[in-house]
């Protein structure tokens, strides 16, 4: 069986469901690609609380191990914030190594630059981990709507302010309550900044900005609000009237300018996010050929970010075989 040895940035809740899946499904994954999987450094912070995961990879936290490993072909990156994730990878770029990342926030900001510097590189950059979740929504606008303009999309992009608004609602919790509870579950993290002040959807909806029209708008254009001050009477108020509040991200293209807003809505039964609860996300695209369509599935939690990641290695791979590179990265890992 040949044989790729991938690289893993990051231990935390997403970097152990990449491990955890690498693993369970290595069988799957040599079946259904023809090589064998390797994580042959994983980089984290503090090595010593992690070797539990770390089996016969070399654990540290010196990323420069990466980098003198030829035989490293890609990299799993699942840090939090812009750095050092975006000097990570630029220099796993730069070494010709493959990059995949669940990071929206360094996306967001670094997402462009990272792309054009792979193309330069002839390596490919994955990114649906960044967006919605367990949703295939961006090889969907990639590969099936190549010739649709997406007029709008409007999407419930973050799992944790929908499970919150959701648990307040049918268990009449208020929002600190429905909080902790999203936190002991793992939907949330210690610091709920990004999901509650709405910044996560707001990095996802800069992504999807990037990716449909080539550019994004002025960031500080952007009407960003979170459920931070809804209250259960506001919910409450919605409910009475057959509503249901959701944090809704949305763009389109007006007069060739994109209107863009994260907030909260008060969306009526006949509204296709209407239904969509819990840690779920759900976008809806607009295309001038087919009309509306709808995509859901879930949002939050490690293994939902794992399998788009997952699947991007899968998509590196496949468009690797027959070609040189393939046999490069398969002969030199096997050496």
């Amino acid at each position: 069986m040949n044989k790729i040895q991938v690289a893993l940035l990051g231990l935390g809740t997403v970097g152990k469901g990449v491990y955890h899946h690498l693993h369970t499904h290595q069988r799957i994954i040599e079946r259904e690609l023809g090589v064998s999987i390797e994580i042959a450094v994983i980089v984290v912070k503090h090595p010593e609380k992690h070797h539990d995961f770390a089996g016969e990879a070399i654990l540290t936290s010196n990323f420069q191990v990466v980098l003198d490993n030829p035989k490293i072909a890609i990299v799993f990156e699942a840090i939090i914030g812009k750095e050092p994730a975006f000097t990570y990878l630029t220099k796993s770029i730069q070494a010709g190594k493959h990059v995949i990342t669940a990071n929206k926030e360094m996306f967001a900001y670094h997402g462009n630059e990272l792309v054009k510097l792979a193309n330069a590189n002839h390596v490919r950059v994955g990114y649906e981990a960044t967006t919605a979740g367990g949703i295939p929504i961006i090889q969907t606008l990639k590969q099936l709507f190549q010739v649709n303009q997406i007029r709008k999309i409007t999407g419930i992009l973050n799992g944790t302010s929908n499970y919150i608004l959701t648990e307040m609602r049918e268990n009449r919790l208020s929002l600190d309550e429905a909080l902790q509870q999203a936190q002991y579950l793992g939907y949330a993290e210690e610091d709920p900044t990004n999901d509650i002040e709405g910044y996560d959807a707001f990095y996802k909806l800069m992504i999807l900005c990037q990716l449909l029209y080539d550019r994004q708008p002025e960031w500080t254009s952007v009407k960003r609000r979170g459920i931070s001050a809804i209250t259960l009477e506001d919910i409450l108020a919605q409910y009475s009237q057959g509503k249901r509040i959701k944090h809704l991200a949305s763009v389109e293209i007006i007069d060739n300018q994109i209107e863009a807003s994260v907030e909260p809505v008060a969306l009526a039964s006949n509204h296709p996010l209407f239904a969509i609860e819990g840690v779920d996300n759900a976008i809806v695209l607009e295309g001038d050929i087919v009309g509306k369509v709808t995509l859901s599935g879930p949002g939050a939690g490690s293994f939902p970010t794992a399998s788009a990641m997952i699947e991007d290695l899968a998509i590196i791979i496949r468009s690797l075989k027959g070609s040189n590179e393939a046999s490069r990265l398969i002969e030199s890992a096997s050496n």
